[in-house]
């Protein structure tokens, strides 16, 4: 089977494919559409080079169905080679007051449910700055790498300011997990710079804007409501870049550039990120293998200055949207941060 897929170092020796499968789209309550059999699935994602999967404690019922994969490909004669990533998301309920125990105790559960001994990369998230501990948590975090159970710790969603903090006090990290796309540039304010100063690597979500940018959208008029929180997230990006009317300019431009290159406007999205400095990879939210093959156009795409100049073009015309990574998200009573779902360790 053809390995079509780049890959990327993050650390000697530690290897992950520039495509990464998401997680999320698989979770509970998520979405009708998984696959009957995903963890033929997943073998069918390595088979074809994608053999680094996301994941979290948070995602209902997600580590499990990858540690059911992780248990089959164990007893193959020749075991692939698998990269999992998970999350450590302590409850908004719990900080301020989190214990040493606290943070043992997903772990363990994490490396129970994914049926490895040592998880390859935990990814903390912090969802309150107001609330003390994050740094005494990914110290804590640290500890528990130096006693064997983690191989590399990473953030998600944490903005400069708060990786700096977590960097000044000793902790190594490898990489940070962020929204990253044509329609939200907030790392390239600060975030790619302090990356770049202490060697770590960028994983981009949203780099398809759940969909949006893709060829579904060209010439559609401005919805006004959603069946699912993704879209609404996205949706609330677009209005924060600039509008409808400038998103659609947007897509007017990456599909000219996808017509180019016979290849769709999605690789021209995604092949823009990858490009950009830092990046490690782009984490895609297939719920199962039915179009892995496209993924190969990502790799295959040759932009030439003339692309690259017509999305600086319409780029310089868009907001960027305010403040740092994630900041938008934190405010609760903000409609970006209103859709979002804060307890989910404790259900």
């Amino acid at each position: 089977m053809e390995r079509m897929i780049e890959r990327y170092s993050l650390t000697p020796g530690y290897e992950i494919s520039r495509v990464i499968k998401g997680g999320w789209q698989l979770s509970d309550g998520h979405s009708q559409e998984v696959s009957s059999d995903p963890v033929a699935d997943m073998f069918a994602f390595v088979e074809r080079g994608i053999d680094t999967f996301d994941c979290a404690d948070i995602y209902t019922g997600v580590e499990a169905m990858i540690g059911e994969f992780v248990s089959a490909n164990a007893k193959r004669a020749e075991p692939l080679a698998i990269k999992v990533h998970t999350k450590y998301v302590p409850d908004y309920d719990q900080l301020g007051h989190l214990k040493k125990s606290d943070v043992e105790e997903i772990i363990d559960r994490s490396l129970m449910r994914l049926k490895l001994e040592k998880l390859d990369m935990v990814q903390f998230h912090w969802w309150n700055y107001a609330a003390p501990g994050a740094v005494e948590a990914a110290g804590w975090l640290k500890e528990l790498q130096q006693a064997g159970k983690i191989e590399l710790l990473s953030t998600t969603n944490f903005n400069t300011t708060g990786t700096r903090e977590i960097l000044d006090a000793g902790v190594e990290l490898a990489t940070t997990q962020v929204q990253y796309s044509l329609l939200d540039p907030r790392p390239e304010k600060a975030l790619l710079g302090l990356c770049a100063e202490h060697n770590m690597h960028l994983l981009c979500y949203g780099t398809l804007a759940g969909g949006f940018l893709s060829e579904r959208w060209l010439g559609e008029a401005e919805p006004q409501s959603f069946s699912n929180r993704s879209l609404i997230k996205y949706k609330l990006m677009i209005d924060e870049i600039g509008g409808w009317d400038l998103f659609q300019s947007l897509l007017q431009t990456l599909d000219r550039i996808a017509k180019k290159h016979g290849v769709t406007i999605a690789s021209v999205a995604s092949n823009w990120v990858l490009a950009q400095a830092q990046v490690a990879a782009v984490i895609i939210g297939s719920r199962n293998a039915a179009h892995l093959d496209r993924y190969k156009e990502v790799f295959a795409l040759q932009m030439d200055a003339g692309d690259r100049a017509a999305i600086a073009t319409i780029k310089m015309q868009m907001s960027i949207p305010p403040d740092d990574v994630f900041d938008l998200e934190r405010d609760k009573s903000g409609p970006h941060g209103s859709i979002m779902k804060y307890n989910l360790n404790a259900e």
